[in-house]
């Protein structure tokens, strides 16, 4: 099998991750491809070990790797499944940040999984994607997470008139709205009081960021509804971004238009970890914060 390994270089574990997938990784049953950036990051691991892989382009490692391995956060993961595309390359998610609701392995995993995944014993799990167009913009953004259009450059809300498939939903006075995925349920779109959908449902959840009015909430739609979002007036830019990653500014009036979009993220799941096993470890759900608060107050005082 051929691995190709892309991550977030800003990640000082991000050498020691490199070499324990080099090393430990048995010759005859795996081949490594390093992207420049990551190999270049991983310069102080010296030659011995980056000859166990070849340096390729980004190119490269899309068109040849049976599987991309993604170190670092779930921001890292967002991009390398924009990058993939439609390609359609399963992707492995190593945890070198904090929370990471997307990377499926934590640093001490990291050999226990290649083996696995060597031995094939592993799933892979289909996530919807989301892209969103502006008639001025060339090509569409895409988004593994969310979808936000928000105000820009005021402290004034906007008005913003709501679509869904031609039929009129609502105008919201608000700060902006999220576009999310079942993925980016636990992301911007929870943080703003949104609910948690599990993967496997066909769903896209619309929520207003800090409406003005009490009874504004989160509405799920089918996942092949078309959503129209319609800032006529009252902000001086329209702000766009996509997984928080890409953006782009607008004048009023502007019409952005979101759907799913005709390709999917393959990510690589572990077959004795489920998704609500990550739920409760990742939310903390079953666990006294205030036992956890006063074990962090003790270690810091020695005792």
């Amino acid at each position: 099998m051929t691995f190709g390994i892309v991550g977030n270089v800003q990640k000082k574990e991000l050498p020691r991750v490199v070499k324990e997938l080099l090393v430990r990784a048995p010759q005859d049953s795996a081949r490594f491809f390093v992207s420049a950036p990551v190999a270049r990051a991983s310069s102080s691991l010296g030659r011995g070990v980056l000859t166990r892989a070849r340096v390729v382009s980004d190119k490269k490692i899309l068109e040849d790797s049976d599987l991309l391995i993604a170190l670092g956060g779930d921001g890292t993961i967002l991009e390398t499944a924009r990058m993939v595309g439609g390609r359609g390359t399963p992707i492995l998610g190593i945890n070198l940040g904090k929370l990471g609701f997307l990377a499926e392995v934590s640093l001490d995993e990291v050999e226990a999984c290649l083996q696995e995944i060597l031995e094939g014993r592993y799933r892979v799990e289909e996530r919807m994607m989301l892209q969103a167009r502006a008639a001025s913009m060339k090509k569409p953004f895409v988004a593994l997470n969310d979808i936000v259009v928000d105000k820009y450059g005021t402290s004034r809300v906007m008005s913003i008139e709501t679509m869904v498939n031609n039929e009129y939903l609502a105008t919201y006075s608000a700060d902006g709205i999220i576009v999310s995925t079942p993925t980016g349920s636990t992301a911007y779109a929870l943080a703003n009081g949104g609910p948690i959908v599990t993967p496997e449902n066909h769903a896209v959840t619309i929520s207003p960021i800090c409406p003005h009015t009490l009874t504004a909430r989160p509405v799920i739609v089918p996942d092949d509804s078309v959503i129209a979002i319609s800032i006529p007036h009252g902000a001086k830019q329209v702000h766009l971004t996509a997984d928080g990653q890409l953006e782009q500014l607008f004048r009023p009036p502007v019409t952005i238009q979101i759907r799913k979009a005709p390709f999917k993220a393959k990510l690589v799941k572990r077959l004795h970890v489920s998704y609500y096993d990550v739920l409760r470890k990742k939310l903390h759900w079953g666990s006294d914060v205030r036992v956890e608060a006063k074990r962090r107050e003790r270690g810091r005082r020695g005792g």
